[in-house]
């Protein structure tokens, strides 16, 4: 099952929907790069909060770790989740079940080489492309 397909099941939606997958993907994305220092902040947060092992899976170049929703939200705190939903659009409740499953697909093609681009500020372009050809989903870059 492709990621598109992935999301499209949890969001209930048809991959050719379109409309939940994108806002979800784009939201992620820009969601790190505005992290104080981008995806390095992110990886901060979570060594901070006892979760590094699986960000550091997730940007290596081996199998990503998979994480469960419950720390996914410890590691990024209410607020975050709740602003998170406004902007996907999607309820507060599902945002960490979705993002833990999207989260480390979208850390991992941003980091195909096992580096953290430049300040930390993940590339949407290439990032939308390695998940597999998303980015005429978006029309931007």
């Amino acid at each position: 099952m492709s990621l598109l397909d992935t999301i499209g099941s949890l969001l209930n939606k048809s991959p050719e929907g379109g409309g939940g997958q994108q806002a979800l993907i784009a939201t992620a994305l820009e969601f790190v790069n505005n992290q104080p220092g981008g995806l390095n902040g992110l990886i901060q947060q979570f060594k901070d909060k006892g979760a590094g092992d699986i960000i550091s899976s997730w940007v290596s170049n081996g199998e990503n770790q998979p994480i469960s929703p419950d720390t996914l939200h410890n590691v990024l705190g209410s607020d975050a989740v709740a602003s998170f939903a406004s902007k996907a659009g999607i309820a507060p409740e599902q945002v960490t079940g979705l993002l833990s499953q999207v989260l480390p697909h979208v850390v991992n093609a941003a980091t195909p080489d096992g580096e953290v681009p430049a300040e930390g500020q993940l590339n949407s372009t290439t990032v939308l492309g390695a998940l597999g050809g998303l980015t005429s989903l978006f029309g931007k870059t």
